[in-house]
């Protein structure tokens, strides 16, 4: 035995230095320290991390996408009271207001026991732990994925198409997924795959193997809530309220009307991100 003592000496010295340089093993989220998370990954697995500052975002703060709310709240609002609620799929034109919109339904339910977990695209192959560790809780869970978009064959694409429908396991009760994308079927669409649909004698038409398994994710979000680009009357009407809210008078909030649509013009956007944007730059300079 006395031969082995120098082995386990340097096993036991390299076990030390071991624990030193890898990241501390994680027991837990600490549940009431806030009311949003991110999943993060490390070399020991995933754990959630608690966002100590959420956005403060109230529904009221959005403008011109007074449809888009009573879809989301109405949805939400079901969930959080424990009755059928779908996943939700939100898309359209940038910044006009989809990833503020989930923000603001956290906001508006928290208090009701809705908590939050964002995930990045590259960590959806976790969802199946996610929905495990959370399952047992008696808060209802979001998860929420923004920007969300795949190419061909990303490993995320088939986990978030299982938990959202057709997996063995079914998800758990308390968890839903809502995510935002600019694409309407999350997948690249190429011209060439307009050739795959097949025309029947009778005139109908069917899309082709290529078109149906693009089609497929999205159709397993219950429920869609389009996004379109603003007017010019909506953008000035949503500056005018930013510039109210940042305490700007009403006639500097006239005087700026030329100027944010330079801005607009600048970016080629007139989104409600970019309305928020000239309006603290406006406010920050005539306040």
């Amino acid at each position: 035995m006395s031969d082995w003592k120098p082995v386990l000496d340097r096993l036991d010295e390299l076990i030390a230095r071991l624990d030193r340089v890898l990241p501390p093993a994680h027991t837990g989220p600490d549940w009431k320290a806030a009311t949003a998370f991110r999943w993060r990954k490390h070399s020991r697995g995933g754990y959630l991390e608690a966002v100590r500052h959420p956005h403060t975002i109230r529904f009221s703060d959005l403008k011109d996408i007074d449809e888009q709310k009573k879809r989301v709240r109405e949805n939400t609002a079901q969930f959080v009271a424990g009755r059928p609620a779908n996943n939700v799929l939100l898309t359209g034109s940038r910044g006009t207001g989809k990833s503020s919109l989930v923000k603001a339904a956290l906001n508006e339910f928290a208090g009701k026991g809705l908590r939050l977990i964002e995930v990045d695209k590259r960590d959806l192959v976790d969802l199946p732990d996610i929905v495990d560790l959370v399952a047992d809780r008696k808060e209802r869970f979001i998860v929420f994925c923004d920007d969300l978009s795949f190419d061909e064959g990303e490993p995320g694409y088939k986990a978030l198409k299982s938990i959202l429908d057709g997996s063995v396991s079914q998800s758990s009760d308390n968890v839903l997924i809502y995510a935002t994308s600019n694409r309407r079927h999350l997948l690249p669409e190429y011209m060439k795959e307009n050739l795959t649909y097949q025309h029947t004698e009778d005139g109908e038409v069917h899309p082709g193997e290529v078109i149906e398994e693009k089609i497929s994710l999205s159709e397993r979000f219950g429920l869609w809530v389009s996004f379109y680009p603003f007017s010019q009357d909506e953008y000035l009407a949503i500056i005018a309220e930013w510039l109210r809210g940042f305490g700007v008078g009403a006639e500097a909030i006239a005087a700026a009307r030329q100027e944010s649509l330079v801005w607009a013009l600048e970016r080629g956007s007139r989104s409600g991100r970019v309305a928020y944007q000239f309006a603290k730059d406006y406010a920050g300079r005539h306040a």
